[in-house]
């Protein structure tokens, strides 16, 4: 596969996998990352699904990447458009989850399939997503730190979708925490810019070889 196909290739796949497995936190019901608790407060309050309620939460965003100077990609307008479209057909037509042990091992599924998701739509390399992009404009704009911004962004929103109603519990926190091994193991296993290139064989000289007067 080429480059380019292969590059398209992970980010059509990748963004609604990426999707799917929201999808499979939400139904675990133990507890949800901070935009997608902040998505499902919203719900609660307008009736909209969660799903369209991520999208719209993306074209938000991006809309504060004008003053940012931001410049969304490819893959910043299909995040928008197929990640919460993915988590609300899941969300839809997955049965519900009955006792613990099958809550947990959902939500770590799911943990499992972002990490890889975001392995194979990042490592693509066609832009970030609405999110991702508010932190980096934020310290290419004005000069704050990217894990404090991230911190304070995020901190911000679950505290709003904690309010509106969204499930906050411990698997806020293990989210939290696995989230970073495993979007590393994608990376490891997706980016085409860590990937070895092919050696190409050396080139044969036909030429016929001169003969060494005696």
């Amino acid at each position: 596969m080429n480059p380019m196909a292969r590059r398209i290739t992970q980010l059509s796949l990748g963004l609604p996998l990426f999707g799917v497995g929201v999808g499979f936190t939400v139904e675990a019901g133990l507890g949800l990352d901070p935009w997608t608790v902040l998505a499902e407060g919203i719900s609660l309050h307008t009736g909209i699904g969660i799903g369209w309620v991520a999208n719209i939460l993306g074209a938000f965003v991006l809309l504060l990447w004008i003053p940012l100077r931001q410049r969304p990609g490819i893959g910043t307008m299909a995040n928008i458009l197929l990640v919460g479209t993915a988590i609300q057909i899941t969300t839809d037509l997955m049965p519900a989850v009955h006792g613990l042990l099958w809550q947990i091992l959902l939500f770590l599924a799911g943990v499992l399939l972002v990490g890889l998701a975001s392995g194979l739509y990042i490592g693509a390399h066609f832009g970030p997503g609405p999110r991702d992009g508010l932190m980096t404009g934020l310290n290419a704009r004005f000069g704050v730190p990217v894990w404090a911004a991230r911190g304070g962004v995020e901190l911000t929103v679950l505290g709003a979708g904690w309010l509106l109603g969204g499930t906050v519990g411990w698997a806020t926190l293990a989210f939290a925490l696995l989230i970073g091994p495993s979007v590393d193991l994608g990376l490891r296993l997706f980016d085409i810019r860590r990937m070895p290139r092919v050696a190409q064989p050396e080139p044969v000289d036909l030429a016929p070889t001169a003969v060494e007067p005696a």
